[in-house]
């Protein structure tokens, strides 16, 4: 059975649609860089609100100053940003080429290092490329995939620091105009990522079959590098970023709003830039990698089950491409979605920003509905057999359709679900906010629950997706599924880097003295923005859980285990310890960001006590001093929490074999899991309750307010210990339950054949 769609045709279309992403990416960036940050009037085409010289006058602040002023404080942004990514690039470049040189030693220990083509793993018949093949093309696949997630990472903060100042001067026209200048801006870095993440794969892919020929086994398995490079190197990103912005953010606040009783984002508060950096660093890199990281794994994973599969064994190149032209049509699904946002409709009033962002989850998640129907039916024969664990599984192509649809409609379940718990415009927030008119106690009591309870509807979206997915297609439905979540990518992470472009302009709006009037339309969409960055962890949470299972799956099969028992004690002590993991890698950087708190507090302190005229507004407090002290602390504290995720695998499996470590990759997924979307969810819901209280929208709100009351300081408490939960220890969770995953699959070859040393002695 041949498919409709022809290799040639395959060949052409994957790589059209990346680059046609990386078209529209420039094309958004060069919209967004007509909005000038100089003070010179230019006149271009009103649409997007560019051209009547600007409104108003500011409260007698010449037009002049306010945009001169915006510059300086994102040219010192930028500053700081650059100059952290490339203190941790240094860091995170030596640990690379370490890592790729293990990659290489044990990979090639498998059969000694030789050059003889050996027996395929799963055809004992045909004969395979040599492991040194294998071990050589995995460490390049490894280095490609830590670049590109690097790149990625880099090229959304440079994005993030070049929009910031734009929305906040483009929130003086109208939040309308502010909202789309923040929205492109996330666009830009959505589909870049996007696209070139599928480029790269894609590349790979043709220039290792160069090599390998017709062992596509031995080619896909070499190829699970990429997921690895692109997932240690989001782990790193994650936990240094999230540590940089908490350590400055809570630093901030503390002194700040509590001790000092100034706004947020005052520019006499000498924490202040580190705090605005820390959102680039922290929610935008830190982010970029890490969803690089699972679309890359989820590609992986799909692949090398297919390769085991019919698709494999018959060298099908359209049907075993078929999770990259899933991609491919996400892409381009997800471009017209942008469309909508900032083309057809246009957002006039407040609110109407949280609508226009959710609506692009909804249009998304229906068209690439209709994108994968289509996929499925010219990409796919009728019926193919897939690997179910040592037997070969009759499936048919609209049970695959099925598979990718279950995945994708879970990501919109479990985004609305993190929505109703996060967003002040329903009860869950709302209570937790009442909850504060008693102290701070009551606070956290009412955020911890809420975050538990936020849990449930999410693990049974996930549980269902992956029934029906393994009923319908084994381990690689559920690595289709998972690429079904990830499938609109680019919309996701356009609304997720929205939220802190937002936050951002809403600093710069401050510090620049800007108006009232100005600092609340920044606000408004920052709440938005907070609301979709939930969302968004929740989809990272959610397809973390589906590509780690897959991957799972891949190693089992790779390491020739056909059962994982529980009952046997080499299993079971696994799935404790990996449980325990999560909690041992939440408490390390937990306290990372309180011990790097610390630090700032005392230096924030001493600098209101000791320079005197900093509360007056004459002097300047001395920013750099506390841009040093995040950015020291979260280089020293991001190596003790990667250590251990890398570590375990590779301590586990050599020591005590596959089975164990099955145990333990079970075990980290199972807890991993549910800490991560509790902690994302708790954070998420301090920080909009007090936003609620501040914003005084309502009258309950205004009953709790104004800013300085009890009650608020008692948000501000609860927001600021859920600031580590919902930044730092929450999203790099999902990165450990996938890194320990990707990372036992690449080396799954050297468990089989010599893991286990403990168990052979005895």
């Amino acid at each position: 059975m041949s498919t409709l769609l022809p290799d040639l045709a395959t060949e052409i279309l994957i790589p059209v649609c990346a680059l046609v992403g990386i078209a529209f990416a420039l094309v958004q960036w060069v919209l967004v860089s007509k909005v000038k940050v100089s003070t010179d009037k230019s006149h271009s085409d009103s649409k997007n609100g560019f051209a009547e010289p600007l409104i108003e006058e500011e409260d007698g602040v010449s037009e002049h100053d306010v945009v001169q002023k915006c510059a300086d404080i994102q040219a010192a942004i930028s500053e700081g940003a650059t100059s952290f990514l490339f203190t941790e690039y240094q860091y995170v470049g030596v640990f690379m080429i370490a890592f790729a040189i293990l990659i290489f030693l044990f990979l090639g220990s498998v059969e000694g290092f030789s050059t003889e083509a050996k027996a395929c793993t799963f055809d004992v018949t045909k004969l395979c490329k040599p492991a040194l093949a294998s071990a050589i093309f995995s460490t390049v696949a490894f280095l490609l995939g830590a670049i590109t997630s690097l790149i990625s990472g880099f090229l959304g903060m440079k994005i993030a620091t070049y929009a910031n100042a734009r929305t906040t001067l483009e929130a003086r026209k109208g939040v309308g105009k502010a909202f789309i200048v923040a929205f492109r801006s996330g666009a830009v870095m959505g589909f870049l990522l996007a696209a070139s993440g599928l480029l790269v794969l894609y590349i790979a892919i043709n220039l290792f079959k160069l090599y390998f020929g017709d062992d596509w086994e031995g080619l896909f398995e070499s190829i699970t590098g990429y997921g690895l490079g692109g997932s240690s190197m989001a782990l790193f990103g994650r936990v240094a970023g999230g540590i940089y912005t908490k350590a400055a953010d809570v630093g901030a606040d503390l002194v700040g709003k509590v001790e000092r009783n100034i706004p947020e984002d005052d520019p006499r508060n000498p924490a202040v830039i580190a705090d605005n950096v820390g959102d680039n660093v922290g929610d935008i890199a830190g982010m970029g990698s890490d969803l690089f990281g699972s679309y890359a794994e989820s590609s992986c994973a799909a692949l090398v089950v297919a390769s085991i599969s019919s698709f494999g064994i018959n060298h099908e190149f359209t049907a075993m491409l078929y999770p990259l032209l899933i991609s491919s049509i996400g892409i381009l699904v997800c471009l017209l979605t942008t469309l909508f946002a900032t083309d057809f409709f246009e957002v006039k009033a407040v609110k109407e920003i949280e609508p226009a962002l959710k609506k692009q989850l909804i249009i998304s998640t229906a068209l690439m509905t209709l994108g994968v129907a289509l996929v499925s039916w010219i990409a796919l024969p009728y019926s193919f057999t897939i690997f179910d664990f040592g037997t070969q599984k009759e499936v048919q192509s609209w049970q695959l359709f099925l598979c990718v649809c279950v995945g994708l409609w879970a990501g919109l379940i479990i985004g609305f679900v993190t929505e109703y718990y996060t967003s002040n415009a329903y009860s869950p927030v709302q209570d937790v906010a009442d909850s504060c008119r008693t102290g701070a106690a009551t606070n956290v009591i009412f955020g911890l629950a809420l975050g538990y309870k936020s849990v449930i509807i999410p693990i049974f979206a996930i549980a269902v997706s992956i029934f029906v997915s393994f009923s319908f297609a084994a381990m690689y439905g559920i690595a289709v599924a998972a690429l079904g979540m990830l499938s609109t990518i680019a919309t996701g992470l356009a609304i997720d880097a929205y939220g802190p472009i937002s936050d951002n302009a809403g600093g710069i709006a401050e510090m620049a003295g800007m108006s009232h009037k100005v600092r609340e339309r920044t606000d408004a969409l920052d709440a938005a923005g907070n609301t979709t960055a939930a969302i968004g962890k929740g989809f990272a949470i959610g397809s973390a859980a589906l590509v780690s299972l897959a991957l799972f799956g891949a190693f089992v099969s790779r390491a020739a285990i056909s059962t994982v028992d529980v009952l046997t004690p080499k299993v079971f002590i696994g799935l404790l310890v990996g449980a325990m993991l999560p909690y041992w890698f939440s408490a390390m950087t937990m306290k990372s960001v309180g011990s790097a708190a610390l630090k700032m507090v005392e230096e924030v302190r001493r600098q209101f006590n000791t320079i005197p005229g900093i509360m007056e507004g004459t002097a300047k407090p001395d920013y750099a001093t506390c841009v040093k002290i995040s950015t020291d602390a979260s280089i020293k504290e991001m190596i003790p929490p990667g250590a251990l995720v890398m570590l375990t695998p590779l301590i586990v499996g050599t020591l005590f074999g596959v089975e164990t470590l099955s145990g333990v990759l079970a075990g980290s997924l199972v807890s991993g899991v549910q800490i991560a979307i509790s902690a994302s969810n708790t954070g998420g819901a301090w920080d909009n309750a007090k936003k609620y209280i501040e914003a005084g929208v309502s009258d309950h709100a205004r009953s709790l307010g104004p800013k300085g009351s009890d009650a608020h300081k008692a948000a501000v408490i609860g927001d600021t210990v859920g600031d580590p939960l919902k930044d730092t220890s929450g999203p790099s969770l999902n990165i450990l339950i996938k890194l320990m995953a990707v990372e036992s699959l690449v080396f799954a070859p050297f468990f089989a054949a010599h893991g286990g040393l403990l168990f052979k002695l005895f």
